[in-house]
């Protein structure tokens, strides 16, 4: 046992070692090449947790100043900018298209009621910021829905509706009290950004508080505190440590997180926002130990049978670029800098990442593919995130995946906002310090970080 956890030890510290000399600027998806895999995603969001993913990337990545991750404040302005209008009107078009159809989602009830049918209590409620910026921004004066109603339904029926544990944890399904990881990205979000919204201090910190609890529940303190995926309810439990789910969790805690460091909350919040940023390391320090050298993680982080999953290393990723922003924490951007590049390369590149392209953010001629003469080796042809999980069974590999392309965008983000901040940590050094010392102290912090994550 000691002598595996040393040379996997030794494994993530020559990685951070050897990442510490790569330009920040490596390989990347350009603008255009994301506008494929949101097209692809676009064509795929089917379901209540698409919709939702799909609206959270799409500010973050065309319109950061209506998204909770950027510098600027929350609520963000009344007055739409004409730059944004475009890419918020896909936004709104989600929320119109949920709003406009929720009656007959939903059997034409009246009160407590999702956003959109779904056997998940949870799920829907992703949808929620979406529904909610729509009312911000005035859409129901143009097209006559009640945003405020449709939300403030969804909000009751989470109260109101949705089965609890005991010390009140919203369970993610209906049909039993039972807690997914998922349920973090889906709920706590809509109810942190309903709560500033609205000037309601009490919602800001329930989303903290059900955060807390499902961290309670399925927080694995035997595997180096990653979670588990499924605990509670008579059947379909999953004492895995899946991927996904493990990001999913750190993702929805980035985004309460910079919903109430941008909020007029952030003073009489600090002590919540640093539990959110600590329990975000917590999973990254219980994660990256596991990322293979491919630079992706297997579908159970700890489980290097099951398959190589793109779609979980994206959001992750994505996380570890945030969590730099907003709380100055850049430990393992020199691993997360490795997935992005792998998830950049051209196909049948070996993944040495002691090789870098240097190429900053840039737009190129728009394309229906995502590249013919250079085909890349975690897409196909047609822009698909390859491999991946089947979001819709997670033990299983699939083929098109809707939150993989939503991801990737994440992903794609959150680099090009940690770019443009200066790439701080980024070349495992301070600014300033010799190159020399500084690769020396990425080996010795790989070491160290290495050794306490596996131990």
């Amino acid at each position: 046992m000691v002598r595996r956890s040393f040379y996997k030890c030794l494994r993530i510290a020559v990685t951070l070692l050897v990442t510490s000399y790569i330009p920040v600027y490596a390989q990347s998806l350009t603008d255009d090449q994301v506008s494929v895999v949101s097209q692809r995603l676009a064509e795929g969001a089917t379901h209540s947790w698409e919709y939702g993913t799909r609206s959270e990337v799409l500010l973050e990545f065309g319109a950061p100043t209506y998204s909770v991750l950027s510098s600027s404040p929350v609520p963000p302005p009344l007055q739409i900018p004409s730059d944004l209008t475009s890419t918020l009107s896909d936004v709104f078009a989600i929320a119109h298209t949920i709003v406009a159809n929720r009656s007959i989602s939903n059997g034409n009830i009246t009160g407590p009621q999702p956003l959109i049918q779904d056997s998940s209590a949870g799920d829907p409620a992703s949808i929620g910021v979406a529904v909610l910026l729509a009312n911000w921004t005035g859409q129901g004066s143009v097209d006559g829905l009640d945003y405020a109603g449709a939300a403030r339904d969804q909000l009751e029926y989470l109260f109101q509706k949705a089965p609890k544990t005991n010390d009140g944890a919203i369970s993610h399904r209906m049909d039993q009290v039972q807690l997914w990881s998922d349920f973090v990205y889906m709920v706590p979000p809509f109810l942190a950004y309903y709560g500033v919204i609205t000037q309601n201090e009490t919602l800001l910190q329930e989303a903290y508080n059900q955060i807390s609890l499902y961290r309670k529940y399925l927080r694995d303190t035997h595997a180096n505190n990653i979670w588990k995926h499924i605990q509670l309810g008579s059947y379909g439990t999953d004492n895995g440590h899946w991927s996904t789910g493990n990001a999913w969790a750190a993702a929805g805690m980035i985004r309460v997180l910079g919903t109430i460091q941008r909020s007029q909350y952030a003073n009489s919040f600090k002590s919540q926002q640093g539990d959110l940023a600590n329990w975000v390391r917590e999973i990254h320090g219980g994660m990256y130990p596991h990322l293979d050298s491919s630079g992706l993680f297997h579908n159970y982080a700890d489980d290097s049978t099951t398959f190589l999953d793109a779609s979980s290393t994206a959001l992750l990723a994505s996380t570890v670029y945030r969590l730099s922003l907003l709380w100055g924490v850049h430990t393992y951007l020199p691993l997360a800098e490795l997935s992005r590049k792998s998830l950049s390369a051209l196909a049948g590149a070996n993944i040495n990442i002691s090789i870098s392209v240097t190429a900053k953010p840039s737009t190129t001629t728009t394309s229906s593919s995502l590249s013919t003469s250079l085909p890349m080796l975690h897409f196909t042809s047609d822009g698909w995130l390859i491999p991946v999980v089947n979001p819709y069974a997670y033990p299983d590999q699939g083929q098109d995946s809707p939150e993989g392309q939503a991801f990737v965008i994440s992903m794609q983000a959150a680099w090009r906002d940690w770019v443009a901040d200066g790439s701080k940590g980024g070349n495992g050094s301070p600014r300033g310090m010799n190159p020399g010392m500084g690769a020396w102290a990425a080996l010795l912090t790989g070491i160290l970080v290495a050794w306490f994550g596996v131990w």
